[in-house]
């Protein structure tokens, strides 16, 4: 994927338009932060829901005692 990459970029920067270089990388950054922020936070989701799990069977567990 690296050869491919820096393929890409020989080429646009052989034609000398450095600006469409730069678009190109902007563009694939904030995709890949994106994609991570979004993977985060599906994570931090299931953590949640994990919590909210424990809390509530530990409710039924104390008031089963009473």
């Amino acid at each position: 994927m690296t050869e491919a990459v820096a393929q890409i970029v020989d080429t646009v920067a052989t034609r000398g338009d450095l600006a469409h270089l730069a678009l190109l990388l902007w563009a694939g950054s904030a995709s890949l932060l994106s994609a991570h922020a979004l993977r985060e936070l599906g994570r931090s989701n299931r953590r949640f829901e994990d919590f909210v799990t424990a809390v509530a069977q530990l409710n039924r567990l104390l008031v089963e005692d009473d």
